[in-house]
């Protein structure tokens, strides 16, 4: 079998199951899984080099199945039960997790994994501009629920959605829009360190703890990524942060919680307010929306949602916004499957748009972060010749 997309030449394909029998599995969605049906596949690219190829697909496969032993929901599909609640089924008569074999021409690896943005990406990634809803026919590839999902919240919500009449071609006519690019910022430890001091500098007076890095780190992106965008004094601009909610909420989940355990946390305020004021000012209202985010919030936010379910889109993150995902806690450049350590990591084109930040373990280790940036290409230019951003003297 060939198949070619772009550059991209599609050899193979095939199945993934878990390597003993399951039986028949229900996991009920829950209110932290709905109200992101409507978001695209979750995409992940990680770069490596050198060995044999068809050695490391099977080890692969190999690995899969055993995984899938205890996180067989991702070799299921999406379903829905008599009352038309959500919930992922798995049989063991079902296909299971799709593989996909290709050949790269032309494209190199040090190509991929350099800071600007590449069309290639697109090319080697599967179920672009794909709805999570799809998975009702499509091998849930990017969904991880969780074996106790009702443990985090036990409600059970009917939502009625149907699939656009062409959900690929709505997908590509989103990006008929402004254009927008994305590029890789990497800040060194010394770099970090300089932006957490800076923001420390004049500790607020009301007693408030130390600002953190991320918290840092945050408001930097912000308020450059703000004055790129040439925004009138009086404009609003949104920071939206997706939060993990494990020990947020009350009972507190473990930390192996493997599931859709988050919330979006939201502050904002003037433009003209945050370019005007000292990092502290961005820091301060950060770090409150965050803190005020406990199980209490939490618990309102899913009873609101509970009552009027809506499912979300990327304008509901907020006008103007810079909006962080992922974290640097998370030790992808550590992922070694058998032959190495990766040479990049990157996230695919779903779920992109005007102010969406990714941050990621920095590639050179210690404190760094890198910091893959989404904004419209007028306002990414000013960034990237930004030297008090870049922190270049």
């Amino acid at each position: 079998m060939a198949a070619e997309v772009g550059k991209v030449k599609i050899t193979g394909k095939s199945h993934v199951k878990p390597s003993k029998v399951i039986g028949r599995k229900e996991c009920q969605l829950v209110t932290f899984d709905l109200p992101y049906l409507a978001f695209y596949y979750n995409q992940k690219l990680l770069f490596y080099k050198g060995g044999d190829f068809e050695e490391k697909v099977e080890k692969l496969k190999d690995g899969l199945r055993v995984v899938l032993e205890e996180f067989y929901q991702m070799a299921g599909k999406l379903g829905k039960d008599e009352e038309g609640v959500f919930r992922v089924d798995y049989d063991d008569d079902m296909d299971g997790v799709e593989v996909l074999e290709a050949t790269a021409e032309g494209i190199s690896v040090e190509e991929l994994a350099a800071d600007e943005g590449t069309s290639s990406l697109k090319e080697l990634i599967p179920f672009n501009n794909i709805l999570n809803l799809e998975g009702l026919h499509r091998p849930l590839l990017s969904v991880q629920p969780f074996l106790e999902r009702t443990k985090a919240r036990n409600t059970r919500v009917k939502l009625d959605l149907s699939l656009p009449p062409n959900p690929v071609a709505n997908g590509d006519a989103a990006n008929h829009g402004p254009v927008l690019r994305e590029k890789l910022f990497r800040f060194s430890e010394a770099a970090i360190d300089k932006i957490k001091a800076k923001a420390n500098s004049n500790p607020p007076s009301d007693g408030s703890k130390p600002f953190s890095t991320f918290q840092s780190l945050a408001v930097h992106i912000w308020h450059h990524a703000t004055r790129a965008r040439n925004l009138k004094p009086e404009d609003l601009t949104v920071f939206t942060v997706f939060a993990d909610c494990r020990k947020r909420v009350d009972p507190p989940m473990p930390e192996s919680y493997f599931g859709n355990l988050i919330q979006a946390i939201f502050t904002g305020t003037a433009a003209g307010l945050l370019l005007a004021n000292p990092p502290e000012f961005g820091a301060s209202l950060v770090q409150k929306a965050i803190e005020a985010h406990n199980a209490k919030a939490i618990d309102e936010r899913n009873k609101e949602w509970e009552a009027a379910p809506k499912i979300f889109q990327f304008k509901d993150a907020g006008v103007n916004c810079v909006a962080v995902g992922s974290s640097p806690r998370f030790k992808v450049y550590d992922v070694d499957f058998g032959w190495g350590k990766p040479e990049g990591v990157r996230t695919g084109s779903n779920n992109r748009f005007d102010g969406m930040v990714y941050l990621y373990q920095g590639k050179s280790g210690g404190r760094s972060i890198d910091v893959e940036v989404t904004l419209e290409a007028a306002a990414m230019e000013k960034l990237e010749q930004d030297k008090e951003f870049l922190l270049e003297a």
